[in-house]
């Protein structure tokens, strides 16, 4: 005799909720006095930070114009199709993903590397460290300007190092004004710029380690090369992928550095400064809402992507 199932119903399932709400006269009045204190921030962040978010969007499916008394009119996608076929835009997309992907990975290494360096114990440790922040606390216009002068190709002191006293190079380089070398001359100025950040938010996670296991690991023998493989880089992964992300969207949403060395050229133009040049210079509000709607979007798949990939786990 083949064996019958049956079908069971089941008893509906009691959940908690995740909000139910206090039982209490006690615990009722201090839920109320907590919104009651928090309600003057919730109604600032709201006012200065959702509210032009989705103003961005609703303006980027419209043809509104900056400084126009044209009627506003609905225009759908088209704002974003219309930058599949944008070459400036390719190519806006094409430098921030190349100055992002390098600059970043250049810091991180270095940032590690002087991480590492200034959290051993050495003679003179709190004066490198105080120093190494100095590129880092030069505003980015002033850095930006100054690199500027250094890279110059008549009187700059990059080719008189490379040309005239060390050899390296037997003619004098335009570095910035050459469209070949414009980003790379501007991923240097970065790296240099922002590698004391990495190094500095790699070393507060070098400094939560304990010393213990590496006392233990020295005495089983384990080299020093061991030591940061199996034991160093999985404990710094935490404060690495924080420091990714920040440094991450940092340059992807990059715009004073390239628009004060170069402006708006076609070689070093960023998403962030098309946008600007959409929105100020040629006054299509719409479409520089788009822009910006399409860098967030880009950011939010970093930050996913990221998040994905290294699986930190929050205990």
């Amino acid at each position: 005799m083949g064996q019958q199932v049956a079908d069971v119903k089941q008893p509906p399932v009691t959940r908690r909720r995740l909000f139910a709400g206090p039982q209490s006269a006690e615990a009722r009045r201090r839920e109320r006095l907590g919104w009651i204190l928090t309600a003057p921030t919730i109604i600032l962040i709201c006012l200065v930070a959702l509210y032009p978010v989705l103003r961005t969007f609703y303006l980027s499916f419209t043809n509104a114009r900056l400084s126009s008394a044209r009627a506003v009119s609905f225009v759908g996608i088209s704002n974003y199709t219309d930058l599949l076929t944008d070459r400036t835009f390719l190519q806006a997309t094409y430098n921030t993903a190349i100055f992002t992907i390098i600059s970043v990975a250049f810091e991180t290494v270095l940032g590690l590397i002087v991480a590492l360096t200034i959290h051993s114990n050495f003679k003179g440790r709190g004066l490198v460290r105080t120093a190494m922040l100095i590129p880092w606390a030069i505003p980015t216009v002033v850095s930006a300007r100054m690199w500027a002068w250094m890279y110059n190709d008549v009187f700059g002191v990059i080719n008189d190092l490379l040309v005239t006293r060390l050899g390296v190079l037997d003619h004098k380089l335009a570095w910035v004004a050459d469209p070949v070398l414009t980003l790379p001359s501007l991923i240097a100025i970065d790296v240099w710029k922002t590698t004391p950040f990495m190094a500095l938010l790699l070393l507060a996670g070098l400094q939560v380690i304990p010393d213990d296991i590496y006392e233990a690991a020295d005495i089983d023998g384990a080299s020093k090369w061991q030591q940061f493989w199996t034991m160093t880089l999985p404990m710094l992964r935490p404060a690495l992928v924080v420091a990714l992300i920040f440094r991450t969207l940092d340059a992807f949403r990059v715009f004073d550095l390239p628009f004060v060395v170069k402006g708006t050229a076609p070689e070093s133009i960023t998403l962030s400064i098309l946008a600007r040049q959409t929105m100020i210079d040629l006054a299509r509000l719409g479409q520089g809402a788009a822009l910006a709607v399409v860098i967030f979007i880009f950011l939010m798949i970093i930050v996913a992507v990221y998040v994905r990939l290294v699986r930190v786990e929050v205990e």
